[in-house]
């Protein structure tokens, strides 16, 4: 039976120099050096999934943790089969400022982009 599984080096998620700066300037605000920024997928959006962002102080045996400049973006085994080859990104433009994923398994995203579909 064929090994369906995506290889190692395809379940990385990327962390662009925005992102990274934005998330080490709220972790400053939230006074507490220990904490990285949490990355989930789950069911649910108007797209079928969503992202979840969250601060943590711990990762587990079942978590994938990236680092960029110093700052750690982490996220579960299960989250990171719907992410790899992603990239967090931050933009801030007229409109204002957001997170963005740019993931190339997405099939479909609404519009205000928190939600897609696989």
């Amino acid at each position: 039976m064929p090994d369906t599984a995506l290889p190692t080096e395809a379940r990385v998620l990327g962390v662009s120099e925005s992102a990274a700066r934005r998330v080490a300037f709220l972790i400053e605000q939230e006074g507490n050096p220990n904490l990285m920024l949490r990355l989930t997928v789950s069911g649910g959006g108007c797209s079928g999934f969503q992202y979840g962002f969250s601060f943590d102080e711990t990762a587990t045996d079942e978590d994938h943790v990236f680092e960029k400049d110093g700052t750690k973006v982490v996220t579960d085994d299960s989250s990171l089969d719907l992410l790899a080859g992603a990239t967090l990104d931050y933009v801030e433009d007229l409109m204002g400022a957001a997170f963005q994923i740019k993931n190339p398994n997405a099939t479909a995203s609404c519009g205000c982009g928190n939600s897609f579909a696989v």
